[in-house]
């Protein structure tokens, strides 16, 4: 058996022994998030100055040239009727993600990423860029060094990179100057959205964020929506983000279905711990094919009249190993995973089996693919 096979099943088998294992808890602010509460995509055109000669060749990107010009204009210098050739500039796109709830003021991290054909933007710096939200409003301004890890370095004969040079981030590097409209101290309701929906887990939240306030302020305060939501009826007396707080630090035990996923392209397998197998009688082997062309000489008799000719010549061989008939079935995760050890099997056989179980109707569990 392989390591990565070993590896897989030895995780496994841990995965079922560890005590607790079944009734492991977390909290409700680690697999849920507050519906409305999210970050906004910011995007804006500028230009990174002081490139060593690694920028835009403004023959072959003429944006990059109408926008050096422009910049100048603003700044007084006129050079419209000059051919500047200047491999110093380079056109990017920046883009951030606007935290909730970010006041003015506040700093932001940006993502820098060239538009033309510049070949680094390693030491070069951004000038300030209005970053714009999806309703065309400024919302921040970016400006700063670009910290760029990788690196390009070329000859005549040889290209040596690493990582991707023509990107980069400013930590920092954007200031917000505007605020998105929103207080969560304006909501009577409360939505929570369950990062893996599943209609137990609502339930056991609900039943959890009532049971405690209940005993905190006297009545109710969740109900189950679907499978996806709960929704909160926050107390009056208490502000919204005191009462998220304290829902938040609440434990409960989030239930997953039982599934298997399987990544053919790096043999990968996961086994959830609900998986159950019918017993069924598996047999897997390696049938081994081998065909070999030869050539073989042919002479006539001695003192005959025949020709020399060469004839072709086929060895064909056939090899199977582990061809064994293993019975399977298991109503845990340790039983399955002793099962599938006991056979010995690499990380594609045991992917060809899973999908063979499942096609025959014995996995009780879903099968994803990637």
């Amino acid at each position: 058996m392989t390591r990565c096979a070993t590896l897989f099943l030895v995780l496994a088998a841990v995965a079922a022994l560890a005590p607790g294992a079944a009734d492991a808890t977390t909290r409700i602010k680690d697999i849920t998030a507050v519906q409305g509460v999210r970050a906004n995509q910011l995007v804006g055109y500028g230009l990174v100055v002081g490139l060593n000669g690694s920028g835009d060749s403004l023959r072959n990107a003429p944006f990059t040239a109408q926008s050096l010009e422009s910049m100048l204009d603003q700044m007084g210098v006129n050079v419209r009727d000059s051919a500047s050739r200047t491999r110093n500039v380079a056109a990017v796109l920046v883009t951030a993600d606007l935290p909730p709830f970010a006041g003015r003021g506040a700093r932001i991290d940006v993502t820098v990423s060239s538009l033309g054909d510049a070949t680094s933007l390693a030491g070069g710096s951004l000038v300030m860029t209005p970053l714009n939200g999806a309703d065309g409003a400024i919302y921040a301004v970016a400006q700063g060094p670009v910290a760029v890890s990788g690196f390009q370095i070329q000859g005549r004969a040889e290209t040596l990179s690493q990582n991707v040079p023509t990107t980069g981030r400013i930590p920092n590097g954007a200031l917000v100057e505007r605020e998105v409209a929103g207080s969560l101290d304006d909501e009577e309701t409360l939505v929570l959205e369950l990062r893996n929906p599943d209609f137990t887990t609502a339930v056991r939240i609900a039943d959890v964020i009532n049971d405690y306030t209940k005993a905190r302020y006297g009545r109710p305060s969740a109900r189950e929506q679907d499978l996806r939501s709960v929704a909160l009826r926050r107390p009056h007396n208490v502000s919204a983000a005191r009462f998220l707080s304290e829902v938040g630090e609440l434990v409960t035990q989030a239930d997953s279905p039982a599934r298997v996923v399987i990544d053919e392209r790096t043999g990968t397998v996961v086994i959830g711990r609900d998986v159950q197998i019918a017993t069924v009688a598996v047999s897997h082997g390696s049938l081994t094919v081998r065909i070999t062309e030869g050539a073989q000489v042919s002479q006539p008799e001695p003192f005959s009249d025949g020709e020399t000719v060469v004839v072709p010549e086929t060895f064909v061989t056939v090899n199977q190993e582990g061809a064994n008939l293993a019975i399977m079935g298991g109503t845990n995760l340790e039983t399955l995973v002793r099962g599938l050890n006991m056979m010995g099997l690499r990380p594609m056989g045991i992917i060809a089996i899973l999908q063979a179980i499942k096609t025959s109707g014995a996995l009780q569990a879903e099968l994803v693919v990637q």
